[in-house]
């Protein structure tokens, strides 16, 4: 299903692309995408949803049809989170988000708790589990090696290459990326190759202060990471495919430490691209949990 109406509104001097789905009289549901996706990545589970919500879905800063200021700077979370929450500030919603988009997803729910409802994550993290294990030196340090090859200088020219086929092999390694048919690889090549997208997508990794521990050798000196300034106090689901190879379970332990209200609830057969795989076992899991949880 075709999104029912597009827009692009400026927002903190940027132009922010958006999709919706479903009638704007409806409760809203904000879709955050993540890492290298863009708004139009929700045309598997909106359609699904948006009898029950209204989806608002926005292609985010760097990514898609909306703007991509240079340098790393702009991709500092304060900035990404500003942005949504200047989308979203008529009043409290509901938060889902995947990958990427759940470190947007977690820093509202943290910081501008006023503004998020409940709060729905697929597949994506709270920072301090996963910075936590990506500095133990273990699997998911091993996993997460990618992410300094992204930071590094040129990335974005070597993932470019042959039409996007590096990124296209980051996209798909040891993943089920069946779901990506001829048509919708080449929607996604078609943003991929806006100028200037490829480099500030990876600037999201850049400007995040998050390390990753070379295999074997634990990082000492982490910070102390205080919970009530990090805590999610309200209802949170996390929705786990639970063949991911790119976020490990370690990633999320002790998640209910920050999340106190915290349903799980995993997805076997799904990897870390749960939304294309399986997107009416998902959408009925959220509706079944937002039937449960009413605002």
């Amino acid at each position: 299903m075709e999104p029912t109406r597009t827009e692009t509104r400026r927002i903190n001097g940027q132009e922010i692309f958006i999709r919706h789905w479903g009638d704007e009289s409806l409760p809203p549901l904000l879709m955050l995408h993540g890492f290298p996706e863009y708004g139009g990545a929700w045309s598997d589970l909106a359609p699904l949803l948006c009898d029950d919500f209204h989806c608002i879905a926005p292609d985010q800063r760097g990514y898609g049809q909306s703007s991509a200021p240079e340098g790393i700077e702009p991709y500092a979370m304060a900035h990404l989170m500003a942005d949504m929450a200047e989308l979203i500030r008529d009043r409290p919603v509901t938060v889902l988000a995947h990958d990427w988009g759940a470190s947007v997803g977690y820093a509202l729910a943290m910081f501008r708790p006023e503004l998020v409802a409940r709060l729905i994550i697929l597949n994506g993290v709270h920072p301090v589990p996963f910075q936590r294990a990506m500095a133990a030196g273990g699997a998911q340090s091993r996993a997460s090696q990618y992410i300094n090859a992204l930071r590094a200088e040129g990335s974005a020219v070597r993932l470019a290459k042959d039409d996007f086929a590096g990124l296209l092999k980051l996209f798909s390694t040891h993943m089920d990326l069946s779901w990506l048919t001829t048509e919708r690889l080449e929607d996604y090549r078609s943003e991929w190759g806006r100028p200037g997208r490829l480099r500030a997508m990876i600037n999201w990794y850049r400007a995040s202060p998050l390390q990753v521990a070379p295999p074997g050798k634990p990082l000492r000196d982490l910070p102390e990471f205080p919970v009530e300034r990090l805590r999610v106090n309200c209802p949170h689901l996390l929705i786990w495919g639970a063949e991911d190879t790119a976020l490990l379970p370690e990633a999320t332990a002790g998640l209910e430490t920050f999340a106190p209200d915290l349903t799980r609830i995993e997805v076997e057969g799904a990897d870390h691209w749960l939304h294309h795989q399986k997107p009416l076992v998902v959408a009925q899991a959220i509706l079944d949990w937002c039937g449960a949880r009413p605002l």
